[in-house]
This record gives structure tokens, C-alpha cells and sequence, in this order.
């Protein structure tokens, strides 16, 4: 009789403990529902936030002047001038700068890939005197304003005769990317040394094992650097405003500048041509966000 009451106690303490458990369970389920749909809420709120000067220069591109001016504001176009598009393009050579930007933003994306990735497997795993102190100095140049390096930046480029051609924006983009040494460095710096060790018991030279061995594996990073440097070179607009002259070399950021000079109060072809100038950018995003992610994921932060 008294073990049926023992295990009839200990069943109901059972019962009892499994009841709160579940209660627990459910209470933490119900919290982290709570602030994931409270994060949601927050990141839609600053998403619409974020988007609300593109979708204000997209639909001010669809309106007339009188429209883009009128107090109270014009939200929504009415009609549609959809002529802005064709006339932006029209007024200034936009074929040819879109060329130019196009030509020049993957010229410096391909050697900005291979002269950092060469770098970054020599600061990692190429031992040399100085190494660190190299790479140290790598890293400095991060902290020192574009602005106090283009006055004797512009002196080379005027001694060498590159003034006002494309060699000037390329050339020092292309060779030196204290960013991209740094990203490759760290990703490299993360992967397993016996790959390439058994790849040198097996024969092969230093120049081998990085194009044999490393650099397929630099994928990732080397994805999201090609997506920032091309995203970054596209609306670059301060290098071709010094370095450039003449407007069959100019840039889509530069003839927009141009384009808004000459059309000072026709501000919806101003927002035309903005809008045709972010599409590039907005479709290379869309497409490639994913390799963006993965390749800050995967770039450690090993020292």
C-alpha cells in the first residue's frame, strides 16, 4: 500500500513538474515571438526610412516641373511623364558614361582582386622581416583622409601625363587597397596550413600553392570585395572631378553633375537621370547580396 502512495506522489510531482516545464517553455516561446515580431517591426520602420529618399527621387522622376514645385506636395504623378527618362538620356551622352564608369569600375575590380589577394597571403603566411610592422603601417593608411593624399597624388599623375585620361582614376585604385589586403589577409589567416603543407610535400612552390590552393578558396571574400570596389568605384565622384577634364572621359556620377548644371531648374530630369545611374548599383546588390553576407561572415577576425 505504501509504494502505490510513493508512486501515486511521485506521479503527481511528475505531472506537476511536467506542467510547469511546458508553462516555462511556453512563456519563453511567447517572449522570443514578442521581440522577433517587435525586430521586425523596428528594421520595416527603418527600412521604409531608409527607402523613402529612393522612392522619392523615383517618383519625382515621373512628374513635370510644375508638379515636382507645387504646394501642397504631389505625392503621386499625375500623368506620368515617363519623356524624362528619354530626354535625360538624350540631353547628355549617358551611353558613353555609363561605358566609362563600366570600363573603369571592372578594370579596377579585377586588379584590386589580385594585387590584394597577392598581399594578403604575403602577410599571412609568408614570414619576412618587418611583416608586421608592414602591415601595421597597411592599416594606418586607413585613418588618413582621402583629402591630404590628392595634391601630391595629382603631382604624379601630372608628371607621368595622366592627367585628365582614365590612368589616373585606375592606376592608383588598382595597386594599392588597404581593405582588400586586410580582408584577404584575415580570410586566409582562417584556413586550415596543412592544405598547403601537403601541397608542398607533394612539390609545388609558393606560387603553386596560392593559385593551386588558396585562391579557390577565396571566393567568398573575394566576391564581397569585388561587389564594394565596384559599388564603391561606380559613384566614386570626387577622383574623376579632379583628375578629369574633358566629357568623353567623364563618369555617370560626372555627367550628372554636368547634366545638373545645365538643367538647374528641371529637377525631374535630374531625379531621370539619378534613377538610371542607381540602377546598375541596385541590380549588382539584388543579385549578389547573398555573397556580400557570406563574405563578411566568413572573413575572420584572427590576428
Amino acid at each position: 500500500m505504501s509504494q502505490k502512495v510513493l508512486s501515486s506522489a511521485s506521479s503527481q510531482i511528475e505531472a506537476r513538474e511536467g506542467t510547469t516545464f511546458r508553462r516555462s517553455q511556453r512563456r519563453i516561446r511567447f517572449r522570443d515571438m514578442l521581440f522577433e515580431g517587435f525586430l521586425h517591426v523596428l528594421l520595416i520602420i527603418g527600412a521604409i526610412i531608409m527607402a523613402g529618399p529612393f522612392l522619392w527621387m523615383f517618383l519625382t522622376s515621373l512628374k513635370d516641373t510644375g508638379q515636382a514645385f507645387s504646394i501642397p506636395i504631389t505625392w503621386i504623378p499625375n500623368p506620368f511623364v515617363w519623356s524624362n527618362y528619354s530626354d535625360s538620356l538624350t540631353a547628355m551622352p549617358f551611353g558613353l558614361a555609363y561605358a566609362n564608369s563600366a570600363y573603369i569600375s571592372l578594370t579596377i575590380v579585377f586588379f584590386t582582386l589580385l594585387t590584394s589577394s597577392l598581399a594578403g597571403y604575403a602577410f599571412a603566411r609568408i614570414r619576412f622581416p618587418g611583416r608586421s610592422f608592414l602591415f601595421g603601417l597597411f592599416l594606418a593608411t586607413l585613418m588618413i583622409p582621402f583629402q591630404l593624399t590628392i595634391i601630391p597624388l595629382f603631382i604624379i599623375m601630372r608628371d607621368l601625363g595622366w592627367v585628365d585620361t582614365h590612368l589616373a582614376l585606375i592606376v592608383p585604385a588598382s595597386l594599392f587597397n588597404a581593405v582588400g589586403v586586410f580582408l584577404m589577409r584575415q580570410f586566409i589567416k582562417s584556413l586550415p596550413v596543412e592544405l598547403e603543407e601537403a601541397a608542398i610535400v607533394d612539390g609545388a612552390n609558393r606560387w603553386t600553392v596560392f593559385w593551386r590552393v588558396v585562391f579557390p578558396l577565396l571566393r567568398a571574400p573575394l566576391s564581397a570585395l569585388g561587389i564594394f570596389t565596384f559599388i564603391g568605384q561606380w559613384n566614386s565622384f570626387f577622383y574623376p572631378l579632379i583628375f578629369l577634364s574633358t566629357p568623353e572621359l567623364f563618369t555617370v556620377p560626372m555627367m550628372l553633375n554636368q547634366f545638373r548644371g545645365q538643367y538647374a531648374i528641371q529637377w525631374t530630369l535630374v531625379m531621370a537621370g539619378s534613377v538610371i545611374a542607381v540602377v546598375p548599383i541596385l541590380i549588382v546588390y539584388l543579385i549578389l547580396q547573398r555573397q556580400i553576407i557570406q563574405g563578411i561572415a566568413t572573413t575572420g577576425l584572427k590576428a
